[in-house]
């Protein structure tokens, strides 16, 4: 199923997740409804409160539904070793056509459960490492622009102000 994706300041985007502890058909259709919502958005990741649930479960794949075997879901992750750094630009389904350049860690290892709730290990380069450290944010309560200086944030929030104003953000 199709879900809505939620646009910031919705609240929901704005405060850490809860643990997932129980592990059942429930979960499993909420990863497949996050995949579903995000192949619509034409997104590579989507976390749980990108479509109002305040749950630390996300969703990755690279491959834009090409390959399944790339699907990534990871449930109540951690990043346990960060490595080098890119500077590049990224966007968030959250916070649409707004993009800039982010610093992040050029490789991260993440500890995870899967969708059984067995212990995973995961590592990530390049855009895989964004996109494990982009969707993790979200699970914090952090979007990208947090993540940039305080004038370039505040630019962000002032030109989602105005789209506000003239109703062109919803």
């Amino acid at each position: 199923m199709i879900r809505e994706i939620v646009k910031y300041p919705d609240p929901v985007l704005q405060r850490p997740t809860e643990r997932i502890a129980e592990f059942n058909d429930e979960l499993r259709a909420l990863a497949a409804d996050m995949f579903d919502s995000m192949y619509k958005a034409q997104g590579i990741g989507l976390a749980a409160p990108q479509i109002g649930v305040s749950k630390r479960i996300t969703v990755i794949d690279l491959s834009n539904k090409q390959n399944p075997a790339e699907q990534i879901v990871l449930v109540n992750p951690e990043i346990v070793f960060r490595e080098g750094k890119q500077h590049e630009e990224e966007g968030c389904l959250s916070l649409p056509d707004i993009r800039d350049r982010v610093t992040r860690a050029a490789k991260v290892k993440v500890k995870a459960q899967d969708l059984d709730g067995k212990p995973i290990e995961l590592e990530g380069t390049e855009l895989l490492a964004r996109a494990f450290q982009h969707e993790i944010d979200h699970l914090d309560g952090i979007l990208f622009p947090w993540r940039l200086s305080a004038l370039k944030r505040d630019l962000i929030l002032r030109r989602i102000r105005k789209l506000q104003k003239t109703g062109e953000w919803k």
